[in-house]
């Protein structure tokens, strides 16, 4: 690892402030992919600034129909909070399941969706949610934040501060775990909302997570896994590699998003 000045900020104005005053200062928040990389000096950041101490980036409220959580909030926290759990029990459930209890932790669902990595699993959960992304400038719609693998609209000086979203009439998430990393081979997060079903796909897109419109056509028809049977999943664009051909990554998203379905 090349030598870097850790910082560990306490508000969002000194994280800012902190990463404005180094050239090439990072944020972390979790670090499971910025730290090892650096290890293999792949990156070599001149400063980290850590976003997890932030209190006023922690917590989860769900304040009538909305639900708000910050960005420096852990996989556990999230995991085990009482109100997420019966406002948006899939919600919960995915954040149950990512990693190990030492990466539920420390992982915070903001370095998650700011990282975009191509199998996690927030990602399709803010899609499918037509959540909010709320940075320290502005508010992004998920469905313009998430711009390929490890792309998204951030720019340079913007720290995910918290995520929002309004209650789903239904929700869940089903994911064919990669059985040594965890990461989603193929997940499929579905949600049901007054106008119509979402469903968002992460770990098989060629180009990140994505939507699949065939399958919200279907649920918003009529929500039960039946409705799928007819469905089109075509593996054109979709990833292959040493774990899964496109085709078989075509049949896990159906797979997934009946399992996803009928938990919801």
């Amino acid at each position: 690892m090349y030598q870097t000045t850790y910082h560990r900020a306490s508000s969002v104005k000194e994280a800012v402030k902190m990463l404005a005053s180094t050239e090439d200062a990072k944020a972390l928040s979790g670090g499971h992919t910025l730290i090892p990389t650096m290890k293999q000096r792949l990156a070599a950041p001149a400063a980290l600034v850590d976003l997890r101490h932030i209190a006023e980036m922690k917590g989860v409220k769900v304040e009538g129909t909305t639900i708000t959580i910050g960005a420096a909030t852990s996989h556990a926290d999230v995991a085990n909070d009482k109100a997420l759990k019966k406002a948006c029990p899939g919600l919960a459930n995915l954040a149950a399941h990512i990693g190990d209890p030492h990466v539920r932790a420390m992982g915070t669902i903001g370095g998650s969706v700011a990282n975009n990595d191509p199998a996690a699993d927030y990602p399709s959960a803010m899609l499918a949610l037509n959540a909010t992304i709320h940075t320290n400038k502005r508010k992004i719609a998920a469905d313009k934040y998430f711009k390929g693998q490890f792309e998204t609209a951030l720019n340079d000086g913007e720290i995910i501060v918290a995520v929002s979203f309004e209650k789903p009439a239904k929700a869940a998430y089903a994911k064919f775990p990669n059985p040594a990393s965890l990461y989603a081979l193929t997940g499929v997060f579905v949600a049901k909302h007054a106008d119509g079903a979402r469903v968002a796909v992460t770990g098989a897109g060629s180009d990140g997570v994505f939507r699949h419109k065939g399958m919200e056509a279907a649920l918003s028809k009529k929500w039960a896994a039946a409705s799928l049977d007819d469905v089109k999943v075509d593996a054109k664009g979709l990833m292959g590699d040493m774990h899964a051909t496109p085709e078989y990554r075509a049949a896990l998203i159906k797979a997934m998003a009946k399992r996803a379905v009928a938990a919801a």
